[in-house]
């Protein structure tokens, strides 16, 4: 078991002076106004809607009203000195109907974020897509049908077009594999599709719109700065049986060089995750080509480790994750273990393909169990245990700098409690909540 340590005495400065530091949010989250000022549905919305599909029912519409109180928000992050600001555009609200016409005051209001942004002194950060794909979209088959790589490619256009003279970092996906694991493979999120027959186009698909959308922006903005964020987990092994050391493997294979493979002109996993042979059905002559970008960063998110072990049961992969809470240790409010030299091991595993130029971890954080007694957070337990993890990974990426390591910035998810997908309101991860006009962090 890993024990994180009490001593906060890490600084700043310990990770030099242009090292960037800043934190994460995603539309859908946090922004709340899902049916206001032209914007259409997206995935999320639908979603939401069904019952059972989130935990209490609960859905994004309000989340933390972002669309109303942004400029808020932004001055808390200039009262605590937040530098740099990432959060992600929602393709409905620009283009409602996912193509065709833009919508102006969708528009105007990322504007007003991006220029409130500056006028602080915080610089924006934007992601592209984090997955709340244009319902519209999803009836014509969403990342299931190729036809995305041309909607897709519409709609960085718009978004470079109208932000790019401001916004100067900017990523493509967020996440890729969680996106279409969980929303195509495991039905779990939106757009709740199940199955191998809609997991591996929306993989290839979304794989291809990495490259479209970093091409995109370099055409129209030359000059920005350009990277895409991956999901990852240090993977351990079972046992040293070889049957257990072949499933962490293809577990590797599938949670963490899926994606950034192909985009560095390695092509996929094939040979350690043979399932991705399958692939080759939705794969056309000139994609194998079109799928490389050269990105100025790749963004990784780590939250923990996973333990594998092989299962016959388990198809196509034949490994199955050893839950934490049966490994005896010690764990976050979501079940993920506290384990924080695994983005160490992920720093240093990304830093070795010779493609990647730089590294900046673009999420890393916890959510910690707190008690809401009449309308107030006790929650001074999750502030420590919050601190104290942070704190620890920090240790860790410390470490890996002093080693050489590309790791130029690091992000916390999150900057306020939002909306956790399926989880709903239930983990909080915000490193700031409101509580009695005061501000916790």
């Amino acid at each position: 078991m890993y024990n994180v340590s009490n001593e906060f005495d890490l600084k700043a400065q310990d990770f030099g002076e242009d090292f960037i530091w800043g934190v994460s949010t995603a539309a859908y989250q946090i922004e709340g106004g899902y049916n206001l000022a032209g914007k259409g549905e997206s995935i999320w919305d639908n979603f939401a809607a069904k019952k059972n599909k989130i935990r209490n029912n609960e859905h994004g519409q309000v989340a933390c009203d972002f669309y109303h109180r942004f400029k808020e928000d932004i001055l808390l992050k200039k009262s605590l000195n937040i530098k740099n600001y990432r959060f992600s555009l929602s393709w409905s609200r620009i283009l409602p109907n996912g193509i065709g016409e833009v919508n102006a005051e969708g528009i105007e209001f990322y504007n007003k974020v991006i220029n409130c942004c500056l006028e602080h002194q915080i610089t924006p950060w934007v992601t592209l897509y984090h997955w709340d794909l244009p319902q519209k979209l999803e009836e014509k088959g969403g990342w299931t049908n190729r036809e995305i790589l041309n909607w897709f490619e519409e709609y960085v256009k718009v978004c470079a077009q109208n932000f790019g003279d401001r916004v100067k970092h900017w990523m493509v996906l967020n996440e890729p594999m969680v996106f279409t694991g969980a929303g195509y493979f495991f039905g779990v999120h939106a757009p709740g599709r199940k199955g191998i027959k809609n997991f591996l186009p929306a993989i290839h698909y979304a794989t291809l719109c990495q490259a479209i959308g970093g091409r995109v922006l370099r055409a129209i903005v030359p000059q920005v700065i350009i990277g895409t964020t991956f999901s990852c987990s240090q993977i351990t092994a079972y046992s040293n049986k070889k049957k257990d050391i072949i499933a962490s493997a293809k577990a590797d294979a599938l949670l963490n060089r899926l994606f950034i493979e192909p985009v560095l002109g390695l092509g996929y996993p094939y040979q350690d995750l043979p399932i991705l042979k399958r692939l080759k059905k939705y794969i056309l002559p000139a994609d194998e080509e079109n799928v490389v970008f050269d990105f100025d960063f790749i963004g990784i998110q780590n939250y923990t480790r996973e333990v594998v072990k092989h299962s016959a049961f388990v198809p196509y992969l034949k490994a199955k994750i050893v839950e934490a809470e049966n490994r005896n240790v010690k764990t976050t409010l979501t079940g993920w273990e506290v384990y924080p030299p695994s983005i160490y091991k992920m720093l240093k595993q990304y830093n070795m393909y010779s493609g990647v130029k730089k590294i900046i971890i673009t999420e890393n954080g916890a959510a910690f169990s707190d008690v809401v007694l009449k309308k107030k957070v006790n929650d001074s337990d999750r502030l420590y245990y919050l601190q104290a993890y942070l704190q620890a990974y920090l240790q860790q990426v410390h470490r890996a700098l002093k080693e050489g390591v590309k790791v130029d910035g690091y992000f916390v998810w999150t900057f306020t409690d939002n909306f956790e997908w399926a989880e709903g309101y239930y983990p909080r991860f915000g490193s700031c909540r409101f509580q009695n006009a005061k501000t916790h962090c």
